[in-house]
């Protein structure tokens, strides 16, 4: 997009202190405050003219006929793409976050741990896909036994991922038989891929006329609930409400709308497989997420990975307004030592 657009020096300096203004403050930016900015050698007149000439261009909008003027999407893209000074990652951030993202965590926790810094660095929306493998092998399984017939079942798969369910039963169980229904199941599929060991555990199950076929009978729908939608993903988000606090988010229309889309997840899945295949850093602005809903929003992410594989993207989501030079290697940065602390897991 930027190709298509040909600024002189003084065009490009304006462009850059308007949209650096308008993300700090909020507001339409004048030519008054431009020229004072910029500090450039210049009639107010001559920046008014460039400015004239900018919206001509489409990179910048007037709310008003008397108030300043606003960045559109192609404003921001064009800053983003050839104006944009992204600085080094902040020392301290890096610090708390290589401590935070400890190797010696679960995968489960290191994602949602990302998730949550992410939005804290920001103050924005954070977002993370995390891909379920395409195989899934149980290693663990125990049941412990509650009160009121209901069972704790404790489920380790693959490495380190750890699910609890509370299961209702018809009667109550000796810790005897909670261990006897483990036993079996544990023969079929620790060790084993979930999928290959169901068919030949629910065969074993239909042979059981006692009253242990019902707890393992519930006892699969819990493991089919973890472990059968292999191959798909899923999304965790953390800190929608700080999105309250940008004024252009605030129409209560646009808000549900908006925290729709946060709870069907659907959409924001598709925009972040956008970046999977990114090296670094993508940003969808407004209109370029493809969902109306987004237009006053961006979307900023980058894959993270195990080996060389991507298994998941992380990323904010905020108004278009963010400051870019700081969020951008703020994901980038997360993205990167979250791999790392994948890598050194596995």
């Amino acid at each position: 997009m930027t190709g298509s657009y040909s600024l002189d020096d003084r065009a490009q300096l304006l462009l850059r202190e308007l949209v650096q203004a308008y993300t700090r403050d909020g507001q339409p930016v004048g030519s008054k405050t431009l020229l004072r900015l910029s500090r450039l050698d210049v009639s107010s007149a001559t920046v008014r003219n460039i400015m004239a000439r900018l919206e001509q261009m489409g990179l910048v909008a007037q709310p008003h006929t008397s108030a300043g003027r606003v960045p559109t999407v192609a404003g921001y893209r064009f800053f983003i793409d050839s104006l944009l000074e992204v600085g080094e990652p902040d020392a301290g951030a890096m610090k708390a976050l290589s401590a935070e993202l400890s190797p010696d965590k679960t995968t489960q926790d290191l994602v949602h741990t990302a998730t949550g810094l992410l939005s804290q660095m920001t103050h924005l929306a954070g977002v993370i896909s995390v891909s379920r493998p395409a195989q899934i092998e149980v290693r663990h399984l125990e049941f412990m036994k509650l009160s009121d017939r209901r069972v704790l079942v404790i489920l380790v798969i693959n490495s380190d991922q750890v699910h609890n369910r509370v299961i209702q039963v018809e009667r109550e169980y000796t810790e005897l038989e909670l261990s006897e229904a483990a036993r079996l199941i544990g023969q079929y599929l620790i060790g084993s891929d979930f999928s290959q060991a169901l068919a030949r555990l629910r065969e074993e199950i239909r042979q059981h006329r006692d009253d242990v076929a019902s707890i393992l009978e519930s006892t699969l729908e819990v493991m089919g609930s973890v472990c059968g939608e292999t191959g798909r993903e899923e999304l965790l988000t953390a800190g929608e409400s700080n999105l309250l606090r940008f004024s252009e988010l605030q129409d209560i229309n646009k808000l549900q709308e908006l925290f729709e889309v946060f709870d069907q997840k659907r959409e924001l899945l598709r925009i972040l497989e956008g970046c999977a295949n990114a090296e670094g850093v993508q940003i969808f602005i407004g209109s370029e997420s493809g969902y109306d809903v987004l237009e006053d929003c961006s979307v900023v992410g980058a894959p993270y990975r195990i080996g060389d594989e991507v298994v998941g993207v992380l990323g904010v989501i905020g108004p278009t307004r963010i400051a870019y030079d700081r969020i951008i290697p703020a994901v980038d940065l997360t993205a990167k030592i979250l791999s790392s602390a994948l890598n050194s897991a596995d």
